[in-house]
């Protein structure tokens, strides 16, 4: 398993680097911890010379789950995607053992597509 010390300066990187890779958006519980976050790039090209948004991860605390949070962040992600010009999707995966992921998406009316087969090779420099 990777250190939490290199994970986390990899994590510091992407969201704070010049350009940042990513973005999060951030839920907050009433003590000001995380309650819940979506980590989301842009991808292009995507449709023709258009691009999308891709969500890397959604989490929300175990805790806290199933109170609406997970499909707030989900409904700000749309709202981002559509506010951005040229955006024309949002895109994101799961394994497909994670049944609780699978029933919440399809809870928020979200059918999945069989369209893509997702290919993943490693660089040797780190976990893939």
């Amino acid at each position: 398993m990777q250190p939490f010390e290199e994970r986390q300066a990899q994590v510091e990187e992407a969201l704070f680097g010049a350009p940042p890779l990513a973005s999060t958006l951030v839920v907050e519980d009433d003590t000001g911890d995380i309650a819940g976050l979506a980590a989301y790039s842009f991808l292009w090209p995507s449709a023709g010379s258009t691009h999308s948004l891709f969500l890397k991860e959604l989490y929300v605390r175990d805790a806290l789950r199933r109170q609406g949070i997970g499909a707030r962040l989900m409904s700000e992600l749309r709202g981002i995607a559509t506010a951005r010009p040229g955006c024309t999707r949002l895109e994101w995966m799961t394994d497909r053992v994670n049944s609780d992921a699978r029933t919440f998406y399809r809870s928020l009316g979200f059918e999945e597509d069989n369209e893509k087969i997702v290919y993943r090779i490693g660089t040797g420099t780190g976990t893939a």
